[in-house]
Protein backbone atom coordinates (compact mmCIF):
# COMPACT_ATOMS: atom_id res chain seq x y z
CA UNK A 1 0.00 0.00 0.00
CA UNK A 2 1.81 3.08 -1.17
CA UNK A 3 -0.54 5.53 0.48
CA UNK A 4 -1.83 5.21 4.03
CA UNK A 5 -4.17 8.22 3.85
CA UNK A 6 -7.73 7.25 4.72
CA UNK A 7 -6.64 3.92 6.19
CA UNK A 8 -7.65 2.70 9.62
CA UNK A 9 -5.72 0.77 12.27
CA UNK A 10 -7.45 -2.06 14.13
CA UNK A 11 -6.75 -2.12 17.89
CA UNK A 12 -7.08 -5.71 19.08
CA UNK A 13 -6.27 -5.16 22.76
CA UNK A 14 -9.96 -4.93 23.74
CA UNK A 15 -10.94 -8.25 22.21
CA UNK A 16 -11.15 -9.93 25.62
CA UNK A 17 -13.39 -7.24 27.15
CA UNK A 18 -16.35 -7.43 24.77
CA UNK A 19 -18.68 -8.94 27.39
CA UNK A 20 -17.91 -6.30 30.07
CA UNK A 21 -17.58 -3.13 28.06
CA UNK A 22 -20.00 -1.03 30.09
CA UNK A 23 -18.42 -2.02 33.39
CA UNK A 24 -14.98 -1.14 32.03
CA UNK A 25 -16.37 2.14 30.73
CA UNK A 26 -17.54 3.12 34.22
CA UNK A 27 -14.13 2.23 35.67
CA UNK A 28 -12.36 4.21 32.93
CA UNK A 29 -14.66 7.22 33.41
CA UNK A 30 -14.12 7.27 37.17
CA UNK A 31 -10.38 6.78 36.70
CA UNK A 32 -10.12 9.65 34.23
CA UNK A 33 -12.29 11.96 36.35
CA UNK A 34 -10.33 11.21 39.52
CA UNK A 35 -7.01 11.62 37.69
CA UNK A 36 -8.02 15.06 36.43
CA UNK A 37 -9.38 16.01 39.87
CA UNK A 38 -6.32 15.12 41.96
CA UNK A 39 -3.88 16.63 39.48
CA UNK A 40 -5.85 19.86 39.17
CA UNK A 41 -6.12 20.05 42.96
CA UNK A 42 -2.35 19.93 43.31
CA UNK A 43 -1.78 22.37 40.43
CA UNK A 44 -4.26 24.91 41.84
CA UNK A 45 -2.86 24.52 45.36
CA UNK A 46 0.70 25.18 44.22
CA UNK A 47 -0.44 28.09 42.05
CA UNK A 48 -2.48 29.80 44.78
CA UNK A 49 0.04 29.40 47.60
CA UNK A 50 3.02 31.70 47.00
CA UNK A 51 5.06 29.81 49.61
CA UNK A 52 4.95 26.75 47.36
CA UNK A 53 6.58 28.56 44.44
CA UNK A 54 9.82 26.68 45.07
CA UNK A 55 11.71 24.49 42.59
CA UNK A 56 10.62 21.15 44.02
CA UNK A 57 6.94 22.10 43.99
CA UNK A 58 7.16 23.57 40.49
CA UNK A 59 8.61 20.27 39.26
CA UNK A 60 5.77 18.42 41.00
CA UNK A 61 3.31 20.78 39.30
CA UNK A 62 4.91 19.92 35.95
CA UNK A 63 4.44 16.21 36.71
CA UNK A 64 0.74 16.90 37.32
CA UNK A 65 0.34 18.87 34.08
CA UNK A 66 2.09 16.07 32.22
CA UNK A 67 -0.11 13.51 33.99
CA UNK A 68 -3.28 15.20 32.68
CA UNK A 69 -1.68 15.42 29.23
CA UNK A 70 -0.79 11.71 29.23
CA UNK A 71 -4.12 10.54 30.62
CA UNK A 72 -5.97 12.58 28.00
CA UNK A 73 -4.06 10.79 25.24
CA UNK A 74 -5.53 7.47 26.31
CA UNK A 75 -8.79 7.64 28.29
CA UNK A 76 -11.11 9.45 25.81
CA UNK A 77 -10.38 7.04 22.94
CA UNK A 78 -10.69 4.06 25.30
CA UNK A 79 -14.08 5.23 26.56
CA UNK A 80 -15.34 5.78 23.00
CA UNK A 81 -14.28 2.22 22.14
CA UNK A 82 -15.94 0.82 25.26
CA UNK A 83 -19.21 2.59 24.46
CA UNK A 84 -19.27 1.12 20.98
CA UNK A 85 -21.91 -1.60 20.56
CA UNK A 86 -20.00 -3.23 17.74
CA UNK A 87 -18.65 -6.73 18.36
CA UNK A 88 -15.75 -5.93 16.06
CA UNK A 89 -12.38 -4.72 17.33
CA UNK A 90 -12.07 -0.92 17.73
CA UNK A 91 -10.50 1.06 14.91
CA UNK A 92 -8.65 4.36 14.72
CA UNK A 93 -7.78 6.41 11.67
CA UNK A 94 -4.16 6.34 10.59
CA UNK A 95 -3.75 10.07 11.23
CA UNK A 96 -5.35 9.83 14.69
CA UNK A 97 -3.09 6.85 15.43
CA UNK A 98 0.00 8.94 14.66
CA UNK A 99 -1.36 11.79 16.79
CA UNK A 100 -1.92 9.40 19.70
CA UNK A 101 1.62 8.07 19.33
CA UNK A 102 3.00 11.61 19.45
CA UNK A 103 1.10 12.53 22.61
CA UNK A 104 1.82 9.27 24.45
CA UNK A 105 5.52 9.31 23.64
CA UNK A 106 5.96 12.99 24.48
CA UNK A 107 4.21 12.28 27.80
CA UNK A 108 6.59 9.39 28.52
CA UNK A 109 9.70 11.34 27.56
CA UNK A 110 8.62 14.41 29.54
CA UNK A 111 7.91 12.21 32.59
CA UNK A 112 11.37 10.64 32.45
CA UNK A 113 13.12 13.98 31.92
CA UNK A 114 11.17 15.66 34.73
CA UNK A 115 11.97 12.81 37.13
CA UNK A 116 15.65 13.13 36.18
CA UNK A 117 15.58 16.89 36.82
CA UNK A 118 13.86 16.28 40.17
CA UNK A 119 16.62 13.81 41.13
CA UNK A 120 19.22 16.48 40.39
CA UNK A 121 17.22 19.01 42.41
CA UNK A 122 17.10 16.65 45.41
CA UNK A 123 20.82 15.92 45.03
CA UNK A 124 21.68 19.62 45.25
CA UNK A 125 19.21 20.20 48.12
CA UNK A 126 20.63 17.40 50.28
CA UNK A 127 24.27 17.18 49.22
CA UNK A 128 24.90 20.92 48.67
CA UNK A 129 22.30 22.69 50.83
CA UNK A 130 24.32 25.90 51.28
CA UNK A 131 24.65 26.35 47.52
CA UNK A 132 21.12 25.25 46.65
CA UNK A 133 19.59 28.66 45.94
CA UNK A 134 22.60 29.79 43.92
CA UNK A 135 22.54 26.63 41.77
CA UNK A 136 18.78 26.03 41.42
CA UNK A 137 17.68 29.55 40.55
CA UNK A 138 14.20 30.49 39.24
CA UNK A 139 15.77 31.03 35.82
CA UNK A 140 17.36 27.56 35.95
CA UNK A 141 14.02 26.01 36.95
CA UNK A 142 12.28 27.58 33.94
CA UNK A 143 15.10 26.35 31.70
CA UNK A 144 14.74 22.82 33.07
CA UNK A 145 10.97 22.81 32.50
CA UNK A 146 11.30 24.30 29.02
CA UNK A 147 13.97 21.73 28.14
CA UNK A 148 11.83 18.84 29.45
CA UNK A 149 8.94 19.75 27.16
CA UNK A 150 10.96 20.85 24.12
CA UNK A 151 13.23 17.78 24.23
CA UNK A 152 10.25 15.44 24.63
CA UNK A 153 8.25 17.03 21.83
CA UNK A 154 11.23 16.96 19.45
CA UNK A 155 11.99 13.30 20.26
CA UNK A 156 8.37 12.34 19.66
CA UNK A 157 8.04 14.39 16.47
CA UNK A 158 11.09 12.72 14.94
CA UNK A 159 9.82 9.27 15.92
CA UNK A 160 6.37 9.91 14.45
CA UNK A 161 7.93 11.37 11.30
CA UNK A 162 10.04 8.26 10.80
CA UNK A 163 7.11 5.89 11.23
CA UNK A 164 4.76 8.03 9.10
CA UNK A 165 7.03 7.59 6.06
CA UNK A 166 6.58 3.80 6.14
CA UNK A 167 4.04 2.17 3.77
CA UNK A 168 1.84 -0.33 5.61
CA UNK A 169 1.14 -3.96 4.74
CA UNK A 170 -1.15 -4.64 7.70
CA UNK A 171 -3.69 -3.00 9.97
CA UNK A 172 -3.74 -4.93 13.27
CA UNK A 173 -2.06 -3.67 16.46
CA UNK A 174 -2.32 -6.02 19.42
CA UNK A 175 -2.76 -3.24 21.97
CA UNK A 176 -5.49 -0.95 23.24
CA UNK A 177 -3.72 2.13 21.85
CA UNK A 178 -1.25 2.97 19.09
CA UNK A 179 2.50 2.69 19.59
CA UNK A 180 5.42 3.57 17.38
CA UNK A 181 6.75 0.03 17.35
CA UNK A 182 3.26 -1.39 16.73
CA UNK A 183 2.86 0.67 13.55
CA UNK A 184 6.46 0.07 12.44
CA UNK A 185 5.86 -3.70 12.57
CA UNK A 186 3.04 -3.25 10.03
CA UNK A 187 5.45 -1.89 7.46
CA UNK A 188 6.43 -3.85 4.37
CA UNK A 189 9.79 -2.08 3.94
CA UNK A 190 13.05 -2.03 5.87
CA UNK A 191 12.77 -0.29 9.27
CA UNK A 192 16.49 -0.07 10.09
CA UNK A 193 16.38 3.71 10.43
CA UNK A 194 13.49 3.44 12.91
CA UNK A 195 15.38 0.81 14.89
CA UNK A 196 18.52 2.94 15.02
CA UNK A 197 16.50 5.92 16.24
CA UNK A 198 14.90 3.68 18.85
CA UNK A 199 18.35 2.69 20.10
CA UNK A 200 19.37 6.35 20.24
CA UNK A 201 16.30 7.16 22.36
CA UNK A 202 17.00 4.15 24.57
CA UNK A 203 20.60 5.27 25.13
CA UNK A 204 19.47 8.83 25.85
CA UNK A 205 16.98 7.84 28.52
CA UNK A 206 19.18 5.12 29.99
CA UNK A 207 21.71 7.93 30.49
CA UNK A 208 19.05 9.84 32.40
CA UNK A 209 18.35 6.73 34.50
CA UNK A 210 22.07 6.40 35.27
CA UNK A 211 22.15 10.06 36.29
CA UNK A 212 19.23 9.45 38.63
CA UNK A 213 20.98 6.40 40.12
CA UNK A 214 24.22 8.32 40.68
CA UNK A 215 22.29 11.19 42.26
CA UNK A 216 20.63 8.84 44.72
CA UNK A 217 23.90 7.14 45.60
CA UNK A 218 25.19 10.56 46.70
CA UNK A 219 21.87 11.41 48.37
CA UNK A 220 21.87 8.22 50.43
CA UNK A 221 25.49 8.77 51.47
CA UNK A 222 24.68 12.29 52.59
CA UNK A 223 21.45 11.24 54.33
CA UNK A 224 23.08 8.72 56.67
CA UNK A 225 25.28 11.41 58.17
CA UNK A 226 22.60 13.20 60.18
CA UNK A 227 19.05 12.89 61.42
CA UNK A 228 18.06 16.10 59.64
CA UNK A 229 19.24 14.79 56.29
CA UNK A 230 17.48 11.46 56.84
CA UNK A 231 14.27 13.31 57.62
CA UNK A 232 14.64 15.41 54.46
CA UNK A 233 15.27 12.23 52.45
CA UNK A 234 12.14 10.51 53.78
CA UNK A 235 10.04 13.62 53.30
CA UNK A 236 10.98 14.68 49.77
CA UNK A 237 12.91 11.81 48.16
CA UNK A 238 10.72 8.85 49.10
CA UNK A 239 7.73 10.01 46.98
CA UNK A 240 10.14 10.61 44.11
CA UNK A 241 11.57 7.10 44.47
CA UNK A 242 8.07 5.60 44.45
CA UNK A 243 7.23 7.52 41.26
CA UNK A 244 10.49 6.48 39.64
CA UNK A 245 10.21 2.80 40.52
CA UNK A 246 6.59 2.46 39.45
CA UNK A 247 7.08 4.29 36.15
CA UNK A 248 10.31 2.61 35.05
CA UNK A 249 9.25 -0.95 35.92
CA UNK A 250 6.01 -0.65 33.92
CA UNK A 251 7.69 1.12 31.00
CA UNK A 252 10.61 -1.31 30.71
CA UNK A 253 8.27 -4.32 30.93
CA UNK A 254 6.03 -2.93 28.18
CA UNK A 255 8.96 -2.09 25.87
CA UNK A 256 10.69 -5.44 26.33
CA UNK A 257 7.49 -7.46 25.98
CA UNK A 258 6.41 -5.55 22.86
CA UNK A 259 9.70 -6.36 21.15
CA UNK A 260 10.60 -9.80 22.50
CA UNK A 261 7.55 -11.25 24.28
CA UNK A 262 5.31 -14.03 23.05
CA UNK A 263 1.97 -13.00 21.53
CA UNK A 264 0.20 -16.04 22.94
CA UNK A 265 1.25 -15.82 26.59
CA UNK A 266 0.49 -13.51 29.50
CA UNK A 267 -1.97 -11.51 27.38
CA UNK A 268 -3.84 -10.09 30.40
CA UNK A 269 -0.58 -9.17 32.18
CA UNK A 270 0.75 -7.54 29.03
CA UNK A 271 -2.41 -5.44 28.67
CA UNK A 272 -2.25 -4.40 32.32
CA UNK A 273 1.44 -3.43 32.21
CA UNK A 274 0.98 -1.58 28.92
CA UNK A 275 -1.71 0.52 30.61
CA UNK A 276 0.04 0.85 33.96
CA UNK A 277 2.50 3.61 33.04
CA UNK A 278 -0.35 5.58 31.39
CA UNK A 279 -2.91 5.10 34.16
CA UNK A 280 -1.08 4.76 37.49
CA UNK A 281 1.58 7.56 37.47
CA UNK A 282 -0.89 10.36 36.62
CA UNK A 283 -3.07 9.11 39.48
CA UNK A 284 -0.32 8.12 41.92
CA UNK A 285 1.99 11.14 41.65
CA UNK A 286 -0.40 13.81 43.01
CA UNK A 287 -1.59 11.45 45.73
CA UNK A 288 1.83 10.50 47.08
CA UNK A 289 3.17 14.05 46.86
CA UNK A 290 -0.01 15.56 48.25
CA UNK A 291 -0.14 13.15 51.20
CA UNK A 292 3.57 12.87 51.90
CA UNK A 293 4.72 16.49 51.67
CA UNK A 294 3.52 18.43 54.71
CA UNK A 295 3.61 21.79 52.93
CA UNK A 296 1.21 20.64 50.22
CA UNK A 297 -1.02 18.66 52.58
CA UNK A 298 -1.49 21.61 54.93
CA UNK A 299 -2.29 23.97 52.07
CA UNK A 300 -4.87 21.58 50.60
CA UNK A 301 -6.60 21.19 53.97
CA UNK A 302 -6.52 24.96 54.47
CA UNK A 303 -8.07 25.65 51.05
CA UNK A 304 -10.74 22.96 51.63
CA UNK A 305 -11.61 24.37 55.05
CA UNK A 306 -12.00 27.84 53.55
CA UNK A 307 -14.40 26.48 50.92
CA UNK A 308 -16.41 24.66 53.58
CA UNK A 309 -16.69 27.78 55.76
CA UNK A 310 -17.67 29.87 52.73
CA UNK A 311 -20.56 27.49 52.00
CA UNK A 312 -21.95 27.72 55.54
Amino acid sequence: MENSTGRVIILQGLNETTSNKHAYFVVALLGYFFTILVNLTLIVTIYLEKTLHEPMFLFICNLCVNGIYGASSFYPKLMVDLLSDSSLAPVISYEACLAQIFVIYSYVFCEITTLAVMAYDRYVAICKPLSYHSIITPRKVMQFLFFAWLFSICESAVGVGLVARLPLCGFNIEKIYCTNWGVAKLSCVDTTVNNIYGYILTFSHISQAVMILVSYVHIVKASVRSQEQRSKFMQSCLPHLISLTNFFIALVFDIMYARYGSRNRLHALRNFMSLEYLVVPPLLNPLIYGLKLNQIRRRIFRICSRKIHALK
